[in-house]
């Protein structure tokens, strides 16, 4: 597997967890009990901690990655089989 392949997988990955992470946690205006912002929407996030949630996202993303990379290389699952028999 060659470091774009994996470089692909990360960054495929970590967007696809970053979104799935975006809503954990989050308190909206109308559910806080700070006073809303006057001129925004009721259900925006008071603190929406996107550091937080990008540290944490790329942390499962790496171990993600590695798990995704020594199964790929260990040839437990063979991916360029599985593509040739889609194909033929």
């Amino acid at each position: 597997m060659s470091i774009v392949n994996i470089l692909m997988v990360f960054f495929i990955s970590w967007w696809m967890i970053f979104f799935t992470m975006l809503p954990v946690g989050v308190k909206g205006q109308h559910e806080s009990d700070e006073d809303m912002v006057k001129g925004t929407d009721p259900g925006a996030p008071v603190k929406p901690e996107l550091l937080k949630k990008a540290i944490r996202t790329t942390i499962i993303t790496v171990v993600f990655t590695a798990v995704f990379w020594g199964v790929a290389e260990s040839g437990w699952i063979d991916f360029r089989l599985m593509s040739e028999k889609a194909y033929s």
